[in-house]
């Protein structure tokens, strides 16, 4: 019985514990916001946000076939929007698990495979790759593999994190288990979506993404280049020095200082 009360004691004392720091992240994170909103506005766009909702959804058509491209378990196109325009929806995941938990249906067709060497049939209308390229090991071939997917004047759209982002840098030097288990305690939301999975950032820069389209015949429509992320507001000190940071890495540079980015590409003709 004694044991069992330890063992009781221990998780309150976790509980509390967790209850603790949740709150000092919320604090924080109020703090931040605060003092976020004395920057202009273009530095304060959520560049996720903004693709899902300003930037990939216009560029969906009655009837295309859209190539969602390791939406896995999470496409980016939804039920209703799928009727509205009679979508034919495939989706591509490297693992046929992630597909398999996405809402039954919403797949017309499904492809496992890796990117980085798919040879796609060139019959897609829109091509959605959303938050992905950051978590192949060969972005080059990540990159060949989305064109070859887009029919000719069909078009591409990408978001993802820049390989200069600092949550990057981080990302890419501190040990998987450590990083996920820090991530998950001060922000349990971001164990949704791909945040919980492994990244590499191989060729994740904007200059290497408007490069490597280049060479594979996709031209460029449209560069949108965001200057936040969510991962330091939790501790204000982090997020003064997170912003200084990213304001002189601008002046030497250039986009290639961006915390994410997106880009709407067109397959020539």
């Amino acid at each position: 019985m004694s044991s069992a009360n330890g063992h009781g004691s221990a998780n309150e004392i976790d509980g509390e514990a967790v209850s603790i720091l949740r709150k000092f992240v919320r604090a924080n994170v109020a703090v931040s916001e605060f003092l976020d909103r004395a920057l202009p506005l273009r530095l304060r766009i959520d560049g996720n946000r903004t693709f899902a909702t300003e930037i990939a959804p216009p560029l969906l058509t009655s009837n295309a076939r859209v190539y969602d491209l390791g939406g896995g378990a999470r496409p980016f196109v939804g039920f209703s929007e799928k009727r509205r325009l009679r979508l034919f929806v495939v989706g591509l995941d490297l693992d046929a698990e992630e597909l398999s938990k996405a809402p039954r249906g919403i797949y017309d067709e499904e492809i496992e495979a890796d990117l980085t060497s798919f040879e796609g049939r060139g019959d897609a209308d829109v091509v959605i790759c959303q938050a992905t390229l950051e978590h192949v090991h060969d972005g080059e071939g990540a990159l060949r593999g989305i064109a070859s997917c887009v029919k000719p004047g069909g078009v591409v759209a990408i978001f993802s994190p820049s390989r200069n982002a600092v949550f990057a840098r981080l990302n890419r030097v501190l040990p998987e288990r450590l990083k996920r288990r820090l991530l998950f305690a001060v922000y349990p939301e971001k164990g949704m979506g791909h945040d919980g999975f492994p990244a590499f950032y191989d060729k994740c820069l904007p200059s290497d993404v408007e490069a490597i389209a280049r060479r594979n015949g996709l031209e460029l429509i449209e560069r949108r280049l965001f200057w936040k992320s969510s991962y330091f507001y939790f501790f204000v000190p982090a997020f003064l020095a997170w912003r200084i940071w990213l304001g002189v890495s601008a002046l030497f540079l250039g986009k290639d200082a961006a915390e994410t980015y997106a880009y709407v590409f067109r397959r020539k003709q």
